[in-house]
C-alpha cells in the first residue's frame, strides 16, 4: 500500500499523536508499505528528538509552521491546500491517514477530497474542549465546526473510545467506528520496578516502612489539570511524582513545593518509573483516550482518573482502579487514601489492572488499522465503479 499520514504534529514533538504515529509506522514498515508523512516544520523546537526527513521508514515532507503562543514547542501548520493537494498528487497514496486533524489535517482532507483519495481520520485530541480551559471559551463553537466539517469529509473517522464516538455522533458526524490504542506489555512491566530509585525518591516513614509514591505522566499543560494534585498534599505517609514537562511547570513546582519533579521521560527510564508507582494518579478531563493509564496498568499499577472522556472505558470502577465525579477533588483525594492505606485492595486492583491490557498489541491494533485502510480504498473503488456505470 501507499499510504500518506497527513500528522497535526509529530517530531521533535513528543506526545500521544506522535507516539501512536511512531507505532503505526514501525508496522507499515514491517509490511512494507510506501509511506509519506506531511507535517510541522520542527524549526526552533526543543531538540530533544531530533529533526530528520527520514523516520520509521517514512519519508518525512514538512511544512511552514509557527509556534503556539504560550506553547513555543507546540507548532502549527499552515499553508494552502494546493501546496498539498500537489504533494498527494506527486505521491499517489492508495489511501490519505489524518492523524488528529484540526489545522494542517483541514488542508490535508480538501487536497484528499478534491483529489478523490479515501481518507481515514483519527480524532485523539478533543480541541474545541480546550477552549475554555485557556480562556477562550467563545472559541469553541467554532472548533466545533472545525471537526464536524474535517470528519464529514473524511470517508471514516476512527475515534478511540465509547466517550468519544457517541461525542462525534451528537455533533452528527457519520461514519464512524472504534478503533483504540495498542500498550507495549514488554517495555511496560513489573518488572521494570526501580527499589533503589523509590529509596531516593520517596525514602521511609519513621517507622521504617517505604513511603508510598502516587504518580503522574503527562504534559504539564492547561487541559492536563495537574494543578488538581494539590487536594493530595499532605496526605501522611506519600510522596507525589510529576513526570512530564510543558509550560506550566514551573508554576506547577510552586503549587505543589512537595512534590518530586522528574521532567521529561522516554526510553526505558518511563516504564521504569512508572512502574515504581504504587498508584498512578490522572485529573485531566479531556482525554479523548489516555494512553499513560495503559501504560501505568501494564506495569501493574492501579488508577484513580476522572470519569470523563478515555478513563471511562480503561478503568474498571472498584477493579482496576476508582473513577471520580469530574470536579469533587474531595472524592478523588478519598479514593487515594482509601487505595494507599488498603494494601490488599491496592495489590487486588493492580493485579486486576495488569490483567486486563493483556492482548492489547500494537501490532493487532494496527493490523486492525490496516483493515479500515483496506476498507475504505475498496468502498471508494465501488463508488468509481458505480459513478462509470451511470
Amino acid at each position: 500500500m501507499r499510504i500518506a499520514i497527513v500528522a497535526e504534529s509529530f517530531l521533535p514533538q513528543m506526545n500521544g499523536v506522535t507516539h501512536s504515529i511512531l507505532r503505526i509506522l514501525d508496522h507499515l514498515q514491517e509490511r512494507g508499505d510506501d509511506i509519506l508523512v506531511i507535517a510541522p516544520s520542527g524549526e526552533g523546537a526543543s531538540g530533544v528528538f531530533p529533526v530528520t526527513e527520514n523516520v520509521g521508514g517514512a519519508r518525512v515532507v514538512r511544512m511552514p509552521a509557527f509556534p503556539m503562543a504560550g506553547y513555543p514547542h507546540v507548532r502549527v501548520a499552515f499553508g494552502a491546500v494546493p501546496k498539498v493537494k500537489r504533494i498527494l498528487r506527486e505521491f499517489r497514496p492508495d489511501v490519505v491517514h489524518l492523524a488528529s486533524p484540526f489545522e494542517l489535517g483541514w488542508r490535508g482532507v480538501r487536497a484528499a477530497h478534491r483529489l478523490h483519495l479515501p481518507t481515514v481520520a483519527i480524532y485523539q485530541t478533543e480541541v474545541p474542549g480546550y477552549a475554555a480551559r485557556y480562556g477562550v471559551p467563545f472559541l469553541e463553537n467554532w472548533a466545533w465546526q472545525r471537526v464536524e466539517n474535517i470528519h464529514r469529509l473524511a470517508d471514516r473517522t476512527l475515534a478511540p473510545s465509547t466517550f468519544a464516538v457517541e461525542q462525534l455522533r451528537q455533533h452528527g458526524i457519520p461514519r464512524i467506528e472504534m478503533w483504540r490504542r495498542g500498550v507495549d506489555t514488554a517495555r511496560f512491566s513489573p518488572a521494570k520496578r526501580d527499589e533503589a530509585w523509590r529509596e531516593a525518591v520517596a525514602g521511609r516513614n519513621p517507622d521504617g516502612s517505604p513511603v508510598k509514591i502516587i504518580g503522574y505522566v503527562g504534559r504539564l499543560a492547561v487541559e492536563k489539570q495537574v494543578e488538581d494534585l494539590t487536594v493530595l498534599s499532605g496526605l501522611p505517609g506519600t510522596r507525589l511524582v510529576i513526570v512530564g514537562d510543558g509550560p506550566l511547570r514551573a508554576q506547577l513546582e510552586a503549587q505543589l513545593p512537595d512534590a518530586h519533579f522528574a521532567g521529561f521521560q522516554s526510553g526505558d527510564d518511563l516504564p521504569r518509573l512508572l512502574a515504581s508507582f504504587d498508584l498512578f494518579v490522572h485529573p485531566g478531563e479531556f482525554e479523548t483516550f489516555c494512553q499513560t493509564i495503559q501504560e501505568a496498568m501494564a506495569c501493574r499499577v492501579p488508577v484513580v482518573a476522572t470519569g470523563r472522556g478515555g478513563p471511562l472505558d480503561l478503568v474498571e470502577n472498584g477493579r482496576t482502579g476508582w473513577l471520580y465525579t469530574p470536579g469533587d477533588l474531595g472524592q478523588l483525594r478519598r479514593f487515594v487514601q482509601e487505595l494507599l492505606d488498603d494494601d490488599a485492595t491496592r495489590a487486588a486492583f493492580a493485579d486486576a489492572a495488569w490483567q486486563s491490557v493483556q492482548g492489547r498489541s500494537w501490532r493487532a491494533i494496527c493490523e486492525e488499522l490496516v483493515g479500515h485502510y483496506e476498507d475504505v480504498i475498496s468502498q471508494r473503488g465501488l463508488r468509481g465503479v458505480e459513478t462509470n456505470a451511470g
